[in-house]
């Protein structure tokens, strides 16, 4: 089992070839992007990259555990400066980071599809592969940190199902063209620094970066008859219908009303006919 390969990565990706400043592959850590808030606050430069072996205390929305065992999996942060972009827009980041698992998956060989907000689900099963955490970090100067935890290799017996029920899966497992763990985090930072850089100039709004058509094409909760499970132990049941500019989610719910929601626990009930 070979390990992340980060010369090779700091060759091909960091400054200034490549779109990131720093880029570092750690054996372990409790959680990357706890790392990487961490780097923020005394001034690590915009598009900083921490990669580690595993994670010993990952984690996914809201505080939920994200699997993370050594050699199995792509567990990775990007901490991100968009001076450009209105603190108001950074909740549509989790979806250029779909987007990006997406063009990974495809370039792979692999069938996958997104799941509003944050995961990334594979296979005719449609088990999860990969989730995503984009954090905002308190300080002077507006900075989030994007996480990315991607399921390469089979994660062995153990792992619980996830919110909803989904079940654990891995690019290996849907014929992944490699799962040579160096190879994959080269395509997935590469295919996010595309997508970034255009959500970036567009200052946030997914329409006009050309990300929007994309992701509806791409989303397969759309279409679905969905529980949309919100703070406060509310919960919406209905058609969702579509996804906006700023990435909320519009659920038509079964008394016809139109909620728009910015966050929130998606279960698939099933497609509408």
């Amino acid at each position: 089992m070979n390990a992340i390969n980060a010369g090779r990565l700091r060759a091909e990706l960091l400054a200034p070839q490549g779109p990131y400043a720093a880029l570092d592959v750690v054996p372990s850590t409790g959680s990357t992007n706890a790392d990487l808030r961490e780097a923020s606050v005394a001034g690590a430069a915009d598009r900083t990259v921490l990669i580690a072996e595993e994670q010993t205390s990952g984690v996914g929305r809201r505080a939920r555990q994200w699997a993370s065992p050594k050699g199995s999996g792509i567990y990775l942060s990007v901490l991100l400066r968009p001076v450009e972009v209105p603190f108001s827009a950074l909740g549509s980041l989790a979806i250029v980071a779909g987007l990006a698992v997406t063009d990974l998956t495809a370039e792979l060989g692999v069938d996958a599809v997104l799941k509003w907000p944050n995961d990334v689900l594979a296979g005719p099963a449609r088990g999860k592969c990969a989730g995503i955490l984009s954090e905002a970090v308190a300080g002077d100067e507006l900075a989030v940190v994007l996480g990315i935890g991607l399921n390469v290799r089979p994660l062995g017996p153990g792992v619980e199902p996830g919110a909803g029920g989904l079940l654990p899966t891995s690019l290996a497992e849907h014929g992944a063209r490699t799962t040579d763990r160096t190879d994959v985090a080269a395509l997935l930072l590469a295919a996010l620094a595309d997508r970034e850089d255009r959500w970036r100039a567009a200052r946030g709004d997914l329409a006009k970066a050309g990300l929007l058509a994309d992701y509806r094409a791409r989303c397969e909760t759309l279409g679905q008859e969905v529980r949309v499970l919100l703070p406060g132990d509310h919960s919406i049941t209905g058609t969702a219908e579509d996804v906006d500019a700023a990435g909320q989610l519009e659920v038509v719910g079964q008394d016809g009303k139109r909620h728009t929601v910015f966050a929130g626990d998606v279960v698939h009930l099933r497609p509408v006919r």
